[in-house]
């Protein structure tokens, strides 16, 4: 079984373009449901796994609390590993093509109101390379949807200015996101008088730097915009996840259609962005620059 795991995962990583991280990733899931195969259920071929199998793996990572998303990841992986074991006639049937993820209901998330989001983005008003990078990097957020895990590891070869993309790699999904004016302004003033005075004589991969010229932390930009919410006077409790949501919910509010949002989300499935739908009053390029309030 190690075997086939192992020739999957030399596949994928000469025939597509998954990072490295995400080939680990992959890796990683898989040896993991082969160890409960042959630990719980005495099974040591892939082509003997049953659709009821994979249900009972599911059921047994629910009880050990595994989040619903790190197991919405687990069913990406194996769903993508036997189709490529049914392609290459390696197993006579495809017992993971129905498995889905397990529901769970999802809560309506915290938004602030698109007046709120131009205080919070126009809150780094100075030209400091700090500020210069802050405005950038709240700007890039909320024009994208990206988590802030994301964002701090921009680097410089994912942004294209000229178009007015940002090319986004994860272990979950690979994706192309477009921003609009606003933020490409505000990159392009960070690039031109901010970035290479935080650098100073070091050098990075990295779009965004902190002060001594290393790679911006997740910590650290929570702090950051705590800051500015503070200065812009926003009462309700922001975090970097506020202008994830809020970007989902002004999109679909201004007539995007729910499945270009999840693109740009990054959301395995469209049920991840139904929660959104709440906010609506009523192809990615099109529907960003006509729906995005900053496009």
């Amino acid at each position: 079984m190690e075997q086939q795991i192992e020739e999957y995962i030399d596949y994928i990583s000469r025939n597509s373009q998954k990072t490295e991280n995400t080939l680990l990733s992959y890796r990683r899931d898989l040896y993991k449901l082969m160890t409960y195969l042959c630990d719980e259920l005495n099974i040591h071929e892939w082509g003997i796994v049953t659709q009821t199998d994979l249900n009972s793996y599911i059921l047994h990572l629910q009880k050990e609390d595994i989040a619903s998303a790190t197991i919405a990841r687990y069913v990406v992986s194996m769903k993508a590993f036997f189709e490529y074991l049914h392609g290459n006639g390696m197993i006579d049937d495809e017992p993971a093509a129905d498995i889905k993820p397990p529901r769970h209901e999802k809560k309506v998330p915290g938004i602030i109101s698109v007046e709120n989001v131009v205080k919070l983005l126009t809150a780094p008003d100075g030209g400091s390379p700090k500020q210069l990078r802050d405005r950038a990097m709240l700007e890039l957020l909320y024009a994208t949807g990206i988590k802030v895990s994301e964002l701090v590891a921009v680097k410089m070869k994912d942004i294209n200015l000229q178009v007015g993309y940002l090319a986004c790699e994860t272990a979950m999904h690979d994706r192309i996101i477009p921003f609009g004016n606003e933020a490409k302004q505000a990159i392009m003033r960070y690039l031109k008088d901010g970035r290479d005075a935080l650098l100073g004589d070091k050098s990075s991969e990295y779009l965004f730097t902190n002060v001594q010229g290393g790679q911006m932390s997740r910590q650290g930009f929570w702090k950051i915009i705590k800051a500015y919410a503070k200065k812009a006077g926003i009462e309700e409790d922001i975090t970097p996840y506020t202008l994830r949501h809020s970007f989902a919910a002004h999109m679909i509010s201004n007539g995007a259609d729910i499945y270009s949002v999840s693109e740009m989300l990054g959301h395995l499935d469209v049920s991840a962005t139904q929660v959104y739908s709440a906010f609506s009053n009523s192809k990615l390029r099109d529907v960003y620059t006509k729906a995005h309030p900053r496009g």
